[in-house]
């Protein structure tokens, strides 16, 4: 049995549905995460996801901003939503898909906050909610164990974590999404799992990879001007069971796209449990 997940932020899913619409027909993964749905529960566009064979939608949003979704072809089991630094953000939602060999597979799906533009907690509030936001996803991870067991975490991270995450690392250090003080704090989140980065397992290091293209730049695929934001991370009980991840950069170069691709992994969950170092 092969399971397929893709993350997207999504940048308004009543907005793009359309595009949502086309991915899953040409792509046809049998878990979507999406961030960013700017809407509440009740305007979420359930028929049309239903009439695609996606039954199963789990649901965290809010009026007009932020908000993540989880949609199906697998049954879900349960559904939790846990709120970060007491603001009532809609940015995280869980599931437990069908056990696999007696244990569920947990998927977390996240929508970490961008930051604004001063990475300067002390004069910029965003960036300080940002870094708060990751010091208590760093003590979650450890307490709750969240990669233990079967356990996949998705979503905008907000954050380019590697030298190649960025087009340039030297220029880019001092900009929200890749300064130190961010990077550190998602490694530690990434170490206390411990979890093994999905595009990273296939694609070294030392090679660029980017998952989002800003707005600004009117010739965004010939600058190629990318950062690595939107991250699928595995337990080391998967590890050895992921099989590929793709980048779907061809989506950021449809009519009114989100600035954001979506990133699948690919598992066999018969392969044994193994891991792949």
């Amino acid at each position: 049995m092969q399971l397929k997940v893709t993350s997207w932020n999504i940048n308004s899913v009543r907005l793009r549905i359309g595009l949502v619409e086309r991915f899953l027909i040409e792509q046809k993964p049998d878990v979507l995460c999406l961030q960013e749905i700017k809407c509440r529960d009740a305007e979420f566009p359930l028929k049309d996801f239903r009439k695609l064979g996606y039954e199963h939608i789990a649901i965290n949003g809010q009026k007009g901003y932020h908000g993540v979704a989880i949609v199906s072809r697998l049954p879900i089991e349960e559904i939790n939503k846990r709120e970060f630094c007491e603001k009532g953000d809609a940015r995280h939602i869980s599931v437990n898909l069908a056990p696999i060999k007696g244990k569920p597979i947990t998927i977390h799906n996240f929508y970490i906050p961008a930051g604004g533009d001063e990475p300067d907690p002390a004069i910029n509030e965003k960036f300080a909610h940002k870094l708060q936001f990751l010091d208590e996803l760093q003590e979650w991870t450890k307490t709750s164990k969240l990669a233990k067991d079967n356990s996949i975490l998705v979503g905008d991270l907000n954050i380019a974590p590697l030298e190649h995450d960025v087009w340039s690392h030297k220029a880019l250090l001092s900009v929200v999404s890749h300064t130190p003080k961010e990077t550190e704090k998602l490694t530690k989140i990434y170490q206390a799992g411990p979890w093994i980065d999905a595009i990273r397992h296939f694609i070294p290091a030392d090679q660029k990879a980017y998952s989002w293209w800003s707005y600004r730049s009117p010739n965004w695929l010939e600058s190629d001007r990318g950062r690595r934001l939107d991250h699928i991370w595995l337990s080391k009980a998967l590890a050895s069971k992921l099989t590929s991840i793709d980048i779907f950069k061809e989506a950021r170069g449809w009519e009114r796209p989100s600035d954001h691709a979506p990133i699948s992994a690919v598992l066999d969950l018969s392969k044994s449990d193994k891991t792949k170092t």
